[in-house]
């Protein structure tokens, strides 16, 4: 039987934006999120990363994809993505695959439409289409700079101005994915042949990241790109949290001698517990060095590292002590000083009301805020991905735990076929 395989070219070099492919948005690399968008399609048989880049490949391999080993002189500036594409099906071949349908996603599209990936596979396997991209519609009015640079007129008749509901829409690539009859595509080196289909995207879902400026718009935009795509469990095997504004409100309360106090929450306290009693190691890891924080920790009967200058290499310390992956630590986090650590582990986690940077580097944002029981939400949100749950989030026994690609699927738009 032939497959339908997903091959993502993600090449380590970068001159618009460095090491792009593993730049994050909503706290995920963007060559992980391209991953778990096709793993989360049902019509995907295989996820494939062609890449020139050990640490790239370390990323998708860990995300679920199986790695092709990319030659040097098919990962440079001039190589085209049909050349990497073609040679990921030619190792596939030898490694006794076939491929039907090729699905070619560009990690570079941060919010693939799932479910418009879907139905552009079904219209290639039903023969209806024999190529079928992602684009968007536009009404626009399109210019180009003519001799001596004077605007000419692309799309329209300069006289004729109809309006909007009287004009027939045009379609803009997203390049969020391409999918092709892969034999077609062997024929014809080019992703374009035959009867060539249009796979509709909400605008929302349409940025592509080339530079600096789209791709501090995406992380921007992730949360309302995303809407309705929250993630509830949270599957780790540690939990490192700061302390101010995270296991407090972030306000200190100084009495006439000059004493320090602090307000923190009972819940919190059982969150930490629950933790704890499933065998789940939990760090306070805090810049400043103050007694309340060390008080806190001995009550909670936890590790605490205070005085941290740098705290992202604590935490490196850390987990290399006790042999935790960093992409299997939750880290939370309110402030500027937590940036470090957000970017180093699998799950950045932000309190609401957070510094808007740490907002734009988590990939959740907690529903309870610091010291009114954003640990017992991160707590609770770590136990639930060691229940077994159905597709409608009820506990489930007899299955195992989830794992780490329980990215939420991106939001859906409609499919129209041209």
């Amino acid at each position: 039987m032939s497959e339908v395989v997903a091959v993502i070219p993600a090449r380590g070099g970068s001159k618009g934006v460095v090491r792009k492919n593993l730049q994050r948005v909503g706290g995920v690399p963007l060559v992980a999120r391209a991953v778990s968008a096709a793993r989360h399609c049902p019509a995907i048989d295989r996820v494939v990363v062609t890449t020139d880049d050990g640490d790239i490949a370390a990323v998708a391999a860990e995300w679920g994809a199986e790695v092709v080993e990319r030659p040097a002189e098919l990962a440079g500036d001039e190589a085209s993505s049909e050349s990497a594409l073609l040679h990921a099906l030619e190792v596939l071949e030898e490694r006794n695959v076939e491929v039907g349908v090729v699905v070619f996603l560009q990690a570079t599209s941060p919010f693939i439409d799932v479910d418009a990936l879907r139905g552009a596979v079904q219209l290639v396997r039903s023969r209806r289409r024999d190529s079928v991209f992602s684009a968007v519609e536009t009404y626009g009015f399109l210019w180009q700079k003519g001799a001596g640079g004077a605007a000419e007129a692309v799309n329209h008749d300069v006289d004729v101005r109809p309006r909007r509901q009287d004009r027939e829409p045009h379609y803009l690539e997203t390049g969020a994915f391409y999918v092709m009859r892969a034999a077609g595509f062997r024929a014809s080196r080019h992703r374009f042949f035959g009867s060539v289909g249009i796979a509709e995207v909400a605008p929302r879902t349409a940025i592509e990241i080339d530079t600096l400026d789209e791709l501090e718009l995406a992380r921007r935009i992730a949360a309302l790109a995303e809407s309705g795509a929250r993630e509830r469990a949270i599957p780790v095997e540690a939990v490192v949290t700061d302390f101010d504004g995270v296991h407090t409100d972030d306000t200190v309360r100084v009495d006439q001698d000059g004493v320090e106090s602090v307000a923190v929450s009972r819940a919190d306290g059982m969150g930490v517990s629950l933790l704890r009693a499933a065998g789940i190691p939990f760090l306070i890891l805090s810049t400043e060095a103050n007694p309340v924080v060390a008080a806190r920790a001995r009550k909670l009967g936890v590790d605490v590292r205070q005085g941290a200058a740098d705290k992202a290499a604590v935490l490196r310390e850390w987990a290399a002590e006790r042999g935790i992956p960093l992409s299997r630590i939750a880290y939370l986090g309110n402030d500027i000083n937590d940036l470090g650590c957000l970017d180093l582990v699998g799950w950045p986690v932000a309190v609401p009301g957070s510094h808007p940077l740490v907002l734009s580097a988590a990939r959740v944002v907690l529903d309870r805020p610091g010291g009114a029981g954003a640990v017992r939400d991160l707590a609770e949100r770590v136990l639930a991905a060691r229940e077994p749950r159905d597709d409608a989030g009820r506990p489930r026994t007899g299955e195992a735990p989830a794992g780490l690609d329980t990215a939420s699927d991106h939001p859906t738009a409609p499919l129209e076929a041209s």
